[in-house]
């Protein structure tokens, strides 16, 4: 018989039985809130298959001192296992590398000149190409983990990830949360500084597991239009993180 999961003993081979047992319904769960994020190639039983292989990663590294829930944990490692998984098959081809590495340094140089986050029609301006482009642009990027809250903010593998520095939605308010180290305090600052849709883009999905159907609804835009925010919003944000980092 399976007993319930001590988290002040260490675990044992039948705990670690029971977390995943008890968390398969959150592998579907993720699953059915990336199937659209990821290309169509990557079915939906490889994308099952590497999902419970993140949990089995989660029940083996979680740490209960951490002051972490398992749940909040296990989400993270099972995304972060699919988008491994997307990485692995080479997807992402040199010219769209290309593409993305060009918007991140058009967005980096105006923000150094601007010395805030550039508007969509400033972006575009500088790249030379039409507002049009622009979102065709961000809608080739959107789909992706190299832009996603899994990515690192630096660019050593061992860096910390966006999600790291985000707070469990379960546990204190964001505020408290976000106040406990520096890192998570730039992150709410800068968060501060997105226009209102792509903030409430990266609330509604992060914090609020909506859907991007859903909150295309909420905000009466297009899935088409939430994608081009939420990639805009993380390339933002990864721009910022990163010149805090090197000091400028």
């Amino acid at each position: 018989m399976i007993t319930p999961y001590d988290p002040y003993s260490q675990p044992t081979k039948q705990d670690k039985e029971f977390l995943i047992k008890k968390h398969m319904p959150l592998v579907e769960l993720v699953v059915d809130r990336m199937v659209t994020q990821v290309p169509s190639f990557l079915s939906r039983a490889d994308m099952t298959s590497a999902a419970m292989m993140g949990l089995v990663d989660a029940v083996n590294r979680f740490d209960e001192s951490k002051g972490v829930l398992f749940k909040t944990f296990a989400e993270y490692r099972i995304r972060g296992a699919i988008f491994d998984e997307v990485r692995k098959l080479d997807w992402f081809t040199r010219t769209l590398r290309e593409k993305h590495s060009r918007l991140t340094r058009t967005i980096s140089q105006l923000e150094s000149r601007l010395g805030r986050s550039p508007e969509e029609d400033e972006v575009a301006a500088a790249m030379a190409i039409s507002l049009d482009e622009y979102h065709l642009l961000l809608g080739e990027v959107c789909h992706l983990g190299c832009v996603s809250l899994n990515e690192t903010i630096g660019d050593s593998e061992n860096d910390r990830s966006f999600l790291d520095s985000l707070e469990d939605r379960k546990g204190k308010g964001p505020v408290e949360r976000l106040e406990q180290n520096e890192l998570t305090r730039e992150l709410a600052a800068y968060l501060k500084q997105l226009s209102e849709k792509e903030r409430l883009v990266i609330s509604l999905y992060y914090y609020e597991e909506l859907s991007q159907k859903e909150i295309a609804e909420v905000l009466e835009i297009s899935e088409g239009r939430v994608s081009q925010l939420h990639s805009q919003a993380l390339i933002k944000l990864k721009v910022k993180m990163q010149k805090s980092r090197k000091g400028f």
